[in-house]
Formats: C-alpha cells, structure tokens, sequence
C-alpha cells in the first residue's frame, strides 16, 4: 500500500510510521505514547493472566472433585477450557497487535491465531447451547434427564461441537472463504505487511455471524424462556420439594446469567461483524479491536460468576487455593 505524507504543525513533511521500515508493501503503523503502551500491556497481561487463572481453578475442581462429576459441570468443563485457551493462546498475540498496531509473527501464525479465534468463541457459544439443552430436560423433563442426559451423551455432543467449532475455524481462514468473490478489492486495498485481519465479504458476514453468535443465541433465548415457563407453573412443586428442584432452578438461573453476559460482551463485535461489509467497511478498526476485546473479557468473568453464584465453585476454589487438594482423599471433599 503507498505511504502517504503527512504535514506536520511546524510545515514539516513527514513519512508516516510504518510496520516494516523498508518494505514497500508495508502497512501504517500508529504509535501509542509510551505511558499509554505501558498502561495497556500491563491492563492486557493481568486480563490474560487472571482469565488463565480462574478458568484453571474452574477445571480443577471439576476433574478433582467427585461431587462435580455430572453432565452439566462437564459442559462447564468444556466451556472453562475454551475460556482457558482465549486467555493463554489468544489473548497475548492480540495483545501485541492492539498494542503496537501491527503484526510482526508470520502470515502462517496470523491465520493460526485467527483460525483459533473464531474456533473458541464458536466452542464458546454452541457449548452454552448445550448446556441450555441440559437445563431443559433438567427442569422441564426431571423424568427423563438421566437418561438423556448421560455421561456418554454428554460426552457426543462436547465433541460435536469442538469439531464444529474447529471445522468452521480453520476452513474459513486456511480456505479464505471469508473473502471468496471480493478477493481482488482485499488484495488492492486491504492487504499488506504488518496486518493479521479478518475481512468478511457480505455472504460471508451474514454466514458467519448467524451460525456463530445469532442463531444458537436465539435458540438459547427460546430454551431459557420455555423453561423460565415452566418453571413459573412449578412454583409450588418447588416449595414443597425443597431439595432437588430448588437446586436445579438456581443452577438454571445461574448459567442464564453466563449466557447473558456471554451475549451482552459479544453483541457489540458481532453487530459491527455483521453490518461493516455493507457499510463499506468504514468501521474504525480501534472500534473494532476495542469490542473484541471486550468479547475476550466474556471468558474472564464466567468463572467469577461461578464463584459467586455457586456455593460449592466457592468451597472448591479455597480447597485448591489452600493446597489441600493434596490431601488424601480430597476428592471425596463434601463441597457446600
């Protein structure tokens, strides 16, 4: 892409920064003052390290712990993981991309680290659609849960969907679908050295965006609201049976609201995902990694809303964080 000349305050012509000093393809660089870099690296490093934290607790206490053997938390598992791998192998490369404006870690790594991308937070999402299936038979089919809802099943559907995830993930970006029928308009005015991007074409937008954030969203909404229903009609079924159901209804109403916060921290990405290509791509792209960002932090708060919202997350967390996991038979641990 050609440079352009910029005109300083004192008359004086200067070359703009760009990432690769000596390339003529290279793309513009912009500049943070160093106090602001400084800010934003330690702000990045301490978001990618407590979600690697948090997420690792979350995946202990569920592999240690006998009582947190059961479906559901095996979808929190699942779920963990993927929060787990957006904070250690995500998070940092975004980071210096945020940062210093460019890409300095190869086109190979750039579509790696996209692929992973878009393949975690698909994970993300299509896990929250199963565990919201789990709930359903939880509350409106007691009956019939344990029996469709098995370890085995469980396990199917884990791996239905990181298959999906990781098929949609990698095939977009390796095959580059995301810019099939546009692709001489990215290689002219988009392309060059120092950018790691993911430029969507109109079909391509509206693909991706649907299968991976709007349509499981509507279909996670329509489950929560049937069982939000039915849970109303159970009222005094629940008053009298105080164990089982009270507990199921507040395991319901706690993952709902992970799935509302998953939704409030990726809607704003993906509206600008979906209308940018007919917009004539003129979203700033500071606006767009800014709410890519704030979709990253989705996978920092899900296991504060565990601890919070779940007395024995809480009891396990301070059996890890003590270290007594190490005593012997501390998986039998009664969490409260």
């Amino acid at each position: 892409m050609d440079a352009q000349i910029n005109i300083s305050q004192n008359g004086i012509l200067e070359k703009p920064f760009l990432c690769y000093e000596f390339s003529n393809t290279s793309c513009q660089k912009f500049v943070y003052p160093l106090e602001t870099r400084i800010l934003l690296y330690i702000l990045f490093s301490v978001s990618s390290i407590v979600t690697i934290i948090g997420n690792m607790l979350v995946i202990i206490a569920v592999i240690h712990f006998k009582q947190l053997h059961s479906p559901t938390n095996y979808l929190i598992l699942s779920l963990a993981v993927a929060d787990l791998l957006v904070g250690g192998v995500v998070m940092p490369p975004s980071m210096l991309r945020s940062i210093e404006t460019c890409w300095y870690l190869g086109d190979l790594f750039c579509k790696i680290h996209s692929s992973l991308d878009v393949t975690l937070c698909t994970a993300s999402i299509l896990n929250l659609c199963i565990i919201s299936l789990d709930r359903y038979y939880a509350i409106c089919h007691p009956f019939q849960y344990h029996s469709k809802m098995t370890s085995l099943a469980t396990l199917v559907m884990i791996i239905i969907c990181w298959t999906v995830s990781a098929a949609l993930g990698f095939g977009m970006v390796f095959l580059q679908f995301n810019i099939l029928g546009i692709e001489d308009f990215y290689y002219e005015n988009f392309d060059c050295d120092g950018i790691c991007m993911l430029l969507h074409s109109r079909e391509a937008a509206t693909m991706m965006s649907m299968t991976c954030f709007y349509g499981p969203a509507v279909v996670m909404l329509c489950i929560y609201l049937k069982i939000l229903l039915v849970a109303k009609r159970q009222v005094q079924a629940i008053q009298s049976v105080h164990s089982e159901l009270k507990k199921e209804g507040k395991a319901t109403k706690t993952l709902a609201i992970i799935m509302g916060v998953f939704l409030t921290f990726w809607i704003p990405f993906f509206l600008c995902n979906l209308i940018d290509p007919f917009i004539g791509y003129s979203v700033p792209p500071l606006l767009f990694d800014l709410f890519l960002w704030v979709g990253y932090y989705n996978s920092t708060c899900n296991p504060i809303v565990y601890a919070f919202f779940y007395s024995w997350f809480r009891h396990a967390f301070k059996v890890i964080l003590s270290v007594r996991i190490f005593h012997s038979n501390s998986s039998r641990t009664i969490l409260l």
